[in-house]
């Protein structure tokens, strides 16, 4: 990636939303910029629940030529017609997944802070890796992934990467030239004007 390209939003659903109140933010954030990705993140594991939401989601993301993948939910992929899926265990199922959904589907793996599951999930056939959090969410074990991380990856490793979680103005401008794209979700969700408070992230990349 050129030192003089900005960074692409890879847009993070909330983990829990109602369809009704949720859609009109999300046409309102796709509308206002651009979004390289969606990613359908809820906690549940209910699968009636998540693939009610995927399907109103695929509807609003692809009719904006938007990817839609989905976390971890293998089986609903063909089943609705998503783009790909978004791995939460590292490089463990890249394979497999990538084998079961074929070449032309989106395959991510999340690798926390490690750099070997990274390399790993990129050489099982991954189109991109996630480190993160990037700041202190008070989640899991406290683990951040470095600045220098990101630095080594996007020197050594041609592999797409994302930065995401605790994202802020500050964080944002610092990884900004180390980073592929920025996974972005409560940090705007949370506010009351999702697209304004994307519109200052945006800008912090410079």
């Amino acid at each position: 990636m050129a030192e003089i390209e900005r960074p692409q939003i890879y847009l993070i659903t909330p983990p829990a939303f109602e369809l009704e109140e949720f859609a009109p933010r999300l046409c309102a954030v796709l509308d206002a910029h651009p979004v390289a990705c969606l990613r359908l993140a809820l906690a549940t594991r209910d699968e009636d629940t998540v693939a009610r939401a995927a399907d109103g989601l695929r509807e609003i993301a692809h009719a904006r030529d938007v990817p839609l993948v989905i976390e971890a939910h293998l089986g609903l992929v063909e089943r609705l017609g998503l783009d790909g899926v978004h791995l939460t265990d590292g490089a463990r199922n890249v394979r497999k997944v990538r084998t079961a959904l074929g070449a032309d589907a989106i395959v991510g793996a999340f690798c926390g802070a490690s750099r070997h599951d990274g390399m790993s999930a990129g050489e099982a056939g991954a189109d991109y890796v996630a480190f993160g959090p990037v700041g202190e969410t008070g989640l899991g074990d406290g683990t951040q992934a470095p600045h220098d991380l990101f630095e080594w990856w996007s020197e050594m490793i041609e592999l797409p990467v994302v930065a995401e979680g605790a994202l802020d103005q500050e964080r944002v401008a610092s990884l900004s030239p180390v980073v592929d794209f920025f996974g972005l979700g409560e940090e705007i969700w949370r506010t009351d004007d999702a697209c304004a408070t994307l519109a200052r992230l945006i800008a912090a990349m410079g």
